[in-house]
Parts: C-alpha cells; sequence; structure tokens
C-alpha cells in the first residue's frame, strides 16, 4: 500500500475539510481525548481554521482515500484562549506556528506518516517566519479508567523530533466527552520547539 502525505494550502483547504472532521470525531473519540464528536461544531471550527492566512492541511491519503490529516496556522490566526498561555509564558504570538490536530487511523500507524506531518507543518512555520512551533496534549491521570491496558503516549516521539513540554502552562477546554451528557473542562500541556 502507497501512502501519499502532501501539505494542502488556500482554495484546496476547502476540500479536505470534511475528511478532517470524519477523521477528527473518530480518532479523537479513543483514549486519551474521549471526544464525542459533533458534525455541527466540527464545520464551525474547521471554517475558522481554514481561514487563516497561511493555515496549512498535511493530507495522507491511500489512493483516493484521506486516511490521516495534520493541521497548523499562525498562533495569532487561533482563539486568544490558546493564545494566552503562550504569551504569559513569553512567547511571541507573532512568531509561533500553532500545531492543532494530528489524526491517522490505527490501521496506518507506524509507518512514518507521523514524521511527514510535523516535516510539512514545520516547513509551512519557517515559509511563514515563525520561529517556534507549539501543540497540546491532554492531561489525563496514569490511573484514568478509560486508559487501555498497553497505552503508551506519544511523549517519546515528540521528543525525538525536539518537543518539549513547557512545565506548568496549561489550557483549558470543554468538551463532551463519550461517557458524559454534558461538556467538561479538559487540561491540556503545551510542547514547544524553537525553529
Amino acid at each position: 500500500m502507497t501512502i501519499r502525505v502532501a501539505p494542502v494550502t488556500g482554495a484546496g483547504l476547502a476540500e479536505a475539510l470534511p475528511a478532517l472532521a470524519r477523521l477528527r470525531i473518530a480518532v479523537f473519540r479513543d483514549y486519551p481525548y474521549l471526544y464525542d464528536g459533533d458534525a455541527a461544531y466540527e464545520a464551525d471550527y474547521l471554517a475558522h481554521f481554514a481561514a487563516a492566512d497561511g493555515a496549512v492541511i498535511v493530507v495522507a491519503r491511500d489512493g483516493e482515500d484521506i486516511v490521516g490529516a495534520a493541521t497548523a496556522a499562525p498562533l495569532g490566526a487561533q482563539d486568544a484562549a490558546w493564545q494566552q498561555p503562550l504569551a504569559a509564558a513569553g512567547f511571541a504570538i507573532a512568531r509561533t506556528f500553532y500545531f492543532g490536530e494530528s489524526v491517522l487511523l490505527a490501521g496506518y500507524r507506524g509507518r512514518g506518516i507521523g514524521h511527514a506531518f510535523f516535516d510539512h507543518r514545520e516547513a509551512q512555520a519557517r515559509q511563514c517566519g515563525a520561529t517556534h512551533t507549539a501543540f497540546c496534549s491532554v492531561l489525563r491521570p496514569a490511573d484514568h479508567p478509560d486508559r487501555p491496558a498497553g497505552y503508551r503516549p506519544l511523549d517519546a516521539f515528540w521528543r525525538s523530533r525536539g518537543y518539549a513540554p513547557l512545565d506548568g502552562v496549561t489550557a483549558s477546554f470543554d468538551w463532551k466527552t463519550v461517557d458524559s451528557i454534558t461538556e467538561e473542562a479538559h487540561r491540556l500541556r503545551y510542547w514547544t520547539r524553537a525553529l
């Protein structure tokens, strides 16, 4: 099976958004996000993302099927709730690129696609003049009842890419989990690297 991974920008973003929404709902349903996705929210969130100057979606295709995607855009185009913790930690908003989701169907993992996602997003960040990149990961306790046996967080992979967590720098966002009936707050930790 040959997987093609390529960045999409500008007018091409609109074509990838429906597949990205489906992937977000499917992949983030699993631990650690446990996100009970909503198509209407996804459409609104992704339309806002796609409107940002410099936004990129890195798309992984198996034939014509989109099986994975990763997003990035200037931090200044993100919601203030994403910007504020990094600004308070001394990051220049105008020189920081924010990496949003990175979603890949389980059957395609372990083939180097995650590295390609980072390579293309970092290239876009440099092209847009960024000096730093950042992303968030959800924080869950080690004894979380939904943590699967043998679960391995991606921390080692991220560190191999040159990223490190920012101690004490977190954001809080609300979403509905698969086992809840209302939205609840979830803490996320920032990871960053200099380009």
